[in-house]
C-alpha cells in the first residue's frame, strides 16, 4: 500500500513563474538547494539505466542481482515500474527517456491477462500511472490505455450487490472474487476515476467511485469512527478495529482529495465529520509528541499504540486540509523515529520507541508529509528532514543496479532485500525532487499528486 496527495500553496509558499517564495522562519534560514535537486535526478537517471537494460517491461528490476520480479501476477508483468517512472522522468525533464517509456507502453504493454489483479492496486499503480501520462505529455494513446484498464476493473463495481468492490477482478474475463475487503481497498479510486470521468465525458467512473465511498461513510459508528474491514457483499463490518494507518489510511485521503479535485462538497462534509472524529477520540500525546494509535471504533478503547510508517502520511493530509499544528506535531513524531533509527522501521510501539518491524521498503511516506508541510508552512526545516530521508536512503538502499528495500533497519550496516517495490519510481524521488528542484513543468499553486504521487493536475507543457 502506498501514498499521497494535493499540493497546496496555503498563502506560506508563492510560486511565480514556476520559482518559489518562501516565508521567512526563525532559526530556519534558506540554503542552496539546487545540488541536492541535481544529486536527485542523478541517482533516479543512474537506476532508470539500470532497469531499462536489465528489466525492461519487468513490473520489479531485483536492484541486487539485475533480475526481473513480477508484482501483480506471476509469469504477467505489465510494466509496473516503468509505467510509474513516466511522469518523474518527465518533471525531471528526461524527455529522451520519456519516449522510450511511452513507445514501450504503446508497443507492448497489453491488459488482456487471464488471471486475477488486485483492483485497488491496479488502479493507482496503472490507471494513475498512465493518466499521469497522459497528463504530462498528452499523448492520448496513453489516455486509452488509462480508460482500457479502467473498464476492465468495472466489474468489481458493478457486479457487487452493495456498490463496494471486490477486491479481485479477472482483466480478461471480468470475474471478480475475494468481498473480504477494507476501506483502503473500497474508497482509494475518487481521483484516477474522477479525471477519467472528467477527460471522456463518461460519468461512471466517478459515480461508482462516489457511490463506495458513501457506503463506508453512511456506516461510521456513534463515535464518527470507521472500523477498517467490511465484507462487499453484505456492507457489514468485518472488525471493530480504526486506524489512520493501513488499511484505512487513503480512504480519508481520498475523501479530502476528491474535494481538491473535483469541489464536491459532499467529500468535504465526510471528511471533516470524520477528521474531527479521528482528532477527538484517536489522538494522544506521549512523551510530548502527537500519535494516533488503533481504537475500537465503537467505544474509544486504546487497542494498540503501534505505528505504522505509512501511516506518516496523515501528517502531511491534516496540513493540506487546514489542521497544521496537528501535522507539524504528527510529522515531528515521525521525525523523533528518524533520529533515533536513521531509516525508519515499518513499525514502531510509540510508547516504548521500539522497533515492532525493523524491514522497510523504500516507504515514502515521511518525505510525502515533509514536502506538504513545506508547502503549507514555508518552513525550510521540512527540507532538511527530506534531505536527510533522501541521504539515509542512499547510504543503505544503493546497491548494484538500483535501490533495494532493507530487511533489517536496526543491523550494521542495514541488510538489504533484492526488490524494488514500483511506487519507488513514482513516490519519493518525485517528493524530493519537487522539494528541492524548483522544476519550471510543475504549477505549485494548482496541481494534484494522487496517493501514489501520480501526477493528475499542474504538468505545466
Amino acid at each position: 500500500m502506498s501514498r499521497r496527495s494535493v499540493l497546496r500553496a496555503l498563502g506560506a509558499v508563492a510560486a511565480a513563474g514556476g520559482m518559489f517564495a518562501t516565508t521567512s522562519v526563525p532559526g530556519s534560514a534558506r540554503r542552496d538547494w539546487k545540488p541536492v535537486a541535481d544529486a536527485v535526478r542523478e541517482e533516479y537517471l543512474w537506476a532508470w539505466r539500470q532497469y531499462v537494460e536489465r528489466a525492461l517491461g519487468a513490473d520489479h528490476i531485483k536492484p541486487i542481482s539485475g533480475g526481473r520480479e513480477d508484482f501483480f501476477v506471476e509469469g504477467h508483468s505489465v510494466g509496473l515500474s516503468l509505467v510509474e517512472a513516466v511522469d518523474t522522468l518527465w518533471l525531471m525533464e528526461a524527455d529522451a527517456e520519456v519516449a522510450r517509456a511511452v513507445q514501450w507502453i504503446v508497443d507492448d504493454l497489453d491488459f488482456d491477462v487471464d488471471a486475477p489483479f488486485q483492483v485497488f492496486e491496479t488502479n493507482i499503480r496503472m490507471v494513475g500511472g498512465l493518466a499521469a501520462a497522459y497528463h504530462c505529455t498528452g499523448d492520448q494513446r496513453l489516455l486509452e490505455r488509462a480508460k482500457d484498464v479502467a473498464d476492465r476493473l468495472l466489474p468489481a463495481f458493478t457486479e457487487s450487490p452493495t456498490g463496494l468492490p471486490y477486491r479481485y477482478v479477472n482483466l480478461a474475463s471480468g470475474a471478480v472474487s475475494d468481498p473480504e475487503t477494507n476501506i483502503v481497498e473500497i474508497g482509494t479510486y475518487i481521483a484516477e476515476f474522477g479525471v477519467l470521468s472528467q477527460w471522456t465525458g463518461d460519468n461512471r467512473y466517478y459515480d461508482l467511485a462516489k457511490r463506495a465511498m458513501r457506503v463506508v461513510y453512511d456506516k461510521r459508528t456513534e463515535l464518527g469512527l470507521l472500523p477498517h474491514d467490511i465484507n462487499a457483499e453484505t456492507g457489514q463490518w468485518r472488525n471493530r478495529q480504526a486506524t489512520i494507518g493501513p488499511p484505512g489510511d487513503s480512504y480519508y485521503e481520498y475523501l479530502w482529495d476528491g474535494y481538491r479535485l473535483f469541489g464536491d462538497p459532499e467529500l468535504k462534509q465526510w471528511y471533516d465529520t470524520l477528521t474531527d472524529a479521528i482528532l477527538s477520540k484517536q489522538a494522544e500525546r506521549h512523551d510530548g509528541l502527537l500519535w494516533f494509535p488503533q481504537v475500537d471504533a465503537f467505544t474509544g478503547e486504546v487497542l494498540s499504540r503501534e505505528q505504522s510508517v505509512l501511516a506518516g502520511f496523515y501528517a502531511g493530509l491534516l496540513a493540506e486540509s487546514g489542521h497544521v499544528a496537528e501535522g507539524r506535531a504528527y510529522h515531528d513524531a515521525f521525525t523523533a523515529v528518524q533520529e533515533r533509527f536513521g531509516v525508519i522501521p515499518t513499525s514502531v510501539d510509540y510508547s516504548t520507541m521500539t522497533a515492532t518491524r525493523v524491514d522497510n521498503a523504500l516507504r515514502p511516506e515521511f518525505a510525502d508529509s515533509a514536502l506538504m508541510l513545506w508547502l503549507a508552512t514555508g518552513d525550510e526545516v521540512f527540507r532538511e528532514r527530506a534531505h536527510t530521508h533522501f541521504e539515509n536512503m542512499v547510504a543503505t538502499s544503493k546497491t548494484n543496479y538500483g535501490f533495494a528495500s532493507l530487511t533489517d533497519v536496526t543491523a550494521t550496516p542495514p541488510s538489504q532485500e533484492d526488490t524494488c517495490p514500483g511506487y519507488w519510481w513514482s513516490e519519493q524521488m518525485k517528493y524530493y525532487w519537487l522539494l528541492f528542484s524548483d522544476t519550471p513543468r510543475l504549477d505549485y499553486r494548482d496541481n494534484y499528486l494522487s496517493t501514489e504521487a501520480n501526477l493528475l493536475r499542474g504538468a505545466r507543457r
